[in-house]
């Protein structure tokens, strides 16, 4: 089969989950025989169009300037290089199926080339980008979990606050409300034109089919994990205390500042290592630092490897989350290295651990019920090694493309290409 994905981003320009996912998929689909390509926007000065060979992977980068919050948003609408750049690569790739992993920052004219051609379209739901312009249901001004657009007033909103600008312009919202109800319209085109509809999760999934997405083509299946090609050794000792864990970004959302104050009030031998970019949000981490003890580590942003390695000097791994996750790699690199995880009672989290089984589940940002669960780790090590036993490995990459493999070959055969 000839595969096109298209995708916001991609390494090395950037690095996230659906980037890296994108990226190990397409290999993993060239390693099994299939001609397979990468479409994505660069943020770059200038236009152009670029093309490399990554793995036996075809990598596309378009770029017509740099893109902020406002034109990432605006490009939705159309940009005319953007889309004759693509135009360009499909006559050139020429393929039988397009996988859209994300469109933010791209124009929604693309799929309308590639529906033009009656070409089969599959979506991966990465997140909320498809109804929330935000992608994580986490309001701009409060902070608070939104459940979606309230006749798009509550987005008009957000994006006066995303942009920095005063209340006092909310004058301008039914204009906002406009751009946001046209931009929810033509993305839902999108959607209709697709054949099928790919969830990480369940909670997802059902998110999805409350905001109308059709039940039937939008299917579950989790993503898949690249394991370490070899597995870094465990080197614990039973005195060591136990060592919990975070990997990921630095920011509000991301609740770590739960964590760090939960530890502020732990008796006992346990320490907090904390992995993650501190560049991102300075702000952020200066106040994390000003939380933390003698017993919180920072360890700055690590490789891949360097995770493996770390994740085998640790105990337990622990997602504070204050907004709903979708998926979380992470969780699937703790189980992948035997290890249970304390997680928010919130979202995609929920569906993922198994609480009091391979790990416990916990109310988002209390912090006295993190710092009680924390304490029950280290007061009864009986039940640390009870959940580590119950940990079950994630699906590998390799399992999960040929998942995906098969569902592509059944939409082939109902409906054969046309080129």
């Amino acid at each position: 089969m000839r595969i096109l994905h298209i995708v916001h981003q991609y390494p090395p320009d950037k690095i996230g989950g659906a980037e890296l996912y994108t990226q190990a998929v397409s290999r993993a689909l060239a390693r099994r025989g299939h001609a397979v390509a990468v479409f994505y926007r660069r943020d770059a000065p200038g236009r152009g169009l670029s093309k490399r060979d990554e793995d036996g992977v075809q990598v596309y980068a378009a770029w017509d300037g740099a893109a902020g919050t406002a034109r990432r948003f605006l490009l939705t609408f159309g940009n005319r290089f953007l889309h004759q750049a693509f135009r360009q690569v499909l006559e050139e790739f020429r393929p039988e199926i397009i996988h859209i992993q994300h469109l933010m920052g791209l124009p929604v004219s693309l799929a309308d080339e590639v529906h033009r051609r009656s070409l089969l379209i599959i979506i991966t739901l990465h997140d909320y980008w498809w109804i929330c312009a935000n992608a994580q249901l986490l309001t701009n001004y409060s902070g608070e979990i939104c459940e979606g657009p309230r006749g798009y007033w509550n987005c008009a909103r957000c994006a006066l606050a995303r942009t920095g600008l005063p209340t006092a312009m909310m004058a301008i919202s039914p204009l906002l409300i406009t751009a946001f109800s046209h931009r929810n319209r033509l993305l839902r085109q999108v959607v209709d034109t697709a054949h099928l509809l790919i969830a990480p999760t369940e909670f997802v999934r059902r998110w999805y089919i409350s905001y109308g997405f059709p039940e039937e083509q939008t299917i579950l299946l989790p993503h898949g994990l690249e394991y370490p090609a070899e597995s870094p050794q465990r080197h614990r000792s039973s005195n060591e205390g136990i060592r919990f864990l975070y990997v990921g970004g630095l920011s509000w959302q991301k609740g770590v500042h739960t964590l760090v104050e939960a530890f502020a009030g732990v008796q006992g031998s346990a320490e907090l290592w904390i992995a993650g970019d501190e560049s991102v949000e300075p702000g952020y981490v200066t106040h994390l630092r000003t939380l933390a003890g003698p017993n919180v580590r920072f360890l700055g942003r690590l490789s891949r490897e360097e995770v493996w390695k770390t994740l085998a000097q640790v105990d337990v791994v622990v997602v504070p989350s204050l907004w709903y996750e979708t998926y979380s790699f992470l969780i699937s690199e703790a189980f992948a290295a035997g290890l249970p995880v304390l997680a928010s009672r919130l979202g995609a989290l929920a569906d993922r651990v198994r609480d009091s089984v391979d790990g416990l589940l916990l109310p988002p940002g209390d912090v006295p019920a993190w710092r009680a669960a924390i304490q029950r780790l280290i007061d009864e090590p009986d039940l640390l090694a009870r959940l580590r036993a119950n940990v079950r490995p994630p699906m590998t990459m390799e399992e999960h493309v040929a998942h995906l493999e098969a569902l592509y070959a059944q939409i082939v055969d109902r409906n054969p290409a046309s080129w």
